[in-house]
């Protein structure tokens, strides 16, 4: 594979670079959009241009932007009966939050969106589809399903991105995704985007993109304003300390991870019986239940999320204080992803590890992954008897309002001023440099979530040949 390697140097500090359409300037004025970030600076132009994108860089950088900006400057430009565009993303949550984003930046401009999930009925979709949306946003599993039962045309596909990559093959959706290529049209524009870059995501690259412009920036690294580091601890001492994380005065919303879907559910109730606004979040929960739950999360009903890793790449979420790792992930890889819920568009974050002796392994592992030793924090001193467990949470006073800052804008948290204390310790050592939590306001966006869409099947092909122009697509017509 050639390619050119891109590096996040440009000083141009607005999107007046890209000569967007005015209906899209506007989108992204009202939208709060004010600087490009790294990822949108290096691919945007290649994209306009039509040339195959690899984006390699880690989570809540912009990758959403990154691809829909120029794809709705071409659909305004050369408008045509759809489907025309067709985004894969490995789960529902993820699905939902693109067309959310597509929808808020294309709120001046007509196009159609129409989003193909799992556990949902699928009338309403069949009948967005015969308004022939010019984008489809999908999860591969049910998107198969519709091209075999000849409910969406993909013969007009000129454009494909997959979206987290690397999170397909984790599950298991390479042969799916195998069969969508070989029905899809050979001459198409790909734009695909991961957070790293396994071996399986590599060999389907090569494969699937042609002389691709490439950009990596840093992909297996947290961001800089996380600050990150590992609990030492017993198994029976976790719960103890996660309530005095969750008790800290900077502590507002926190996402929990643990490894099993019955521990999310136990840990969750836990927390409530505590007194802790807390809610689950897990596989076993309906579509229903999974939105009721991120939906309650994002709006400021809840302060606590316990979630499992199929929730960890579909939470977009602004103005996370806390991640904590209650279990490790299963991978170092995983790390990454789970702490990129929190530090997300700039802001500071704070992202803890509960680990034991068993998870020595794992540590050696993700500190060569990362490069470097992972911060100790002292441990505090904790209760941890069953009464102490079950006792009613103290409750941190002054945190201020119950909104949390929206995605990608210009603002954050405040300044940087984060001290070395353990975390835990009180807000006024914590927030000398000026993170201002009491008393701000947050807003949170309005992102809806999902579940994987799972599905199972067997290999197909991949494309191959060269690229039509993209002028005069069949049945273009003047869009007002």
């Amino acid at each position: 594979m050639s390619s050119a390697l891109a590096h996040s140097e440009s000083t141009t500090d607005d999107f007046g670079q890209f000569s967007f359409h005015p209906s899209l300037e506007k989108g992204l004025a009202r939208a709060g959009f004010e600087t490009p970030r790294p990822i949108q600076r290096e691919t945007i132009p290649a994209c306009l241009e039509g040339r195959d994108v690899m984006g390699l860089a880690q989570t809540g950088t912009g990758k959403t932007a990154a691809f829909a900006l120029p794809i709705l400057q071409r659909l305004i430009e050369e408008p045509g009966r759809g489907p025309l565009v067709m985004i894969l993303a490995p789960t529902r949550e993820l699905a939902i939050q693109i067309h959310a984003e597509i929808e808020e930046l294309a709120r001046f401009a007509r196009i159609g969106v129409s989003t193909l999930i799992g556990g949902v009925p699928i009338g309403k979709q069949l009948r967005e589809l015969r308004n022939d949306p010019e984008i489809v946003v999908g999860c591969p599993g049910r998107v198969l399903d519709l091209i075999q039962q000849r409910e969406l045309d993909v013969r007009g596909i000129d454009t494909l991105v997959l979206d987290e990559a690397d999170h397909m093959f984790d599950m298991g959706f390479l042969p799916d995704l195998r069969k969508i290529l070989r029905a899809l049209p050979d001459d198409r524009q790909n734009l695909l985007f991961s957070a790293t870059m396994p071996g399986a995501v590599r060999k389907l690259a090569n494969e699937m993109l042609d002389d691709p412009y490439v950009v990596e920036l840093a992909p297996s690294a947290p961001a800089e304003r996380i600050e990150h580091g590992l609990f030492e601890t017993d198994p029976n001492r976790k719960t103890g300390l996660l309530d005095v994380l969750l008790a800290s005065d900077d502590c507002g919303s926190a996402i929990v991870f643990t490894r099993t879907k019955h521990r999310a559910k136990r840990l969750a109730g836990q927390l409530e019986r505590k007194g802790r606004r807390a809610v689950a979040l897990q596989g076993n929960m309906s579509q229903a239940q999974r939105q009721k739950a991120m939906s309650g999360f994002r709006e400021g009903r809840f302060d606590v999320l316990v979630a499992t890793d199929i929730a960890a790449r579909g939470i977009d979420v602004a103005g996370i204080d806390y991640v904590v790792n209650f279990d490790v992930p299963n991978t170092p890889e995983t790390y990454t992803h789970r702490i990129g819920r929190t530090g997300r568009a700039g802001a500071a974050g704070r992202a803890i590890t509960f680990v034991t002796r068993e998870d020595r392994g794992w540590v050696r592992d993700t500190e060569r992954m990362l490069g470097e030793k992972l911060q100790r924090f002292d441990v505090p001193e904790v209760d941890v008897s069953e009464e102490a467990l079950e006792r009613p949470a103290r409750r941190a006073q002054g945190r201020g309002g119950s909104g949390r800052g929206e995605r990608h804008r210009s603002g954050g948290r405040g300044g940087s001023g984060r001290s070395s204390n353990r975390p835990g310790a009180s807000a006024s050592a914590k927030n000398e440099g000026g993170s201002g939590r009491n008393g701000a306001s947050k807003s949170r966006s309005r992102n809806a979530a999902g579940q994987r869409d799972a599905r199972s099947g067997r290999e197909g092909g991949a494309r191959s040949g060269g690229r039509r122009r993209r002028g005069g697509r069949p049945g273009a017509s003047p869009r007002a």
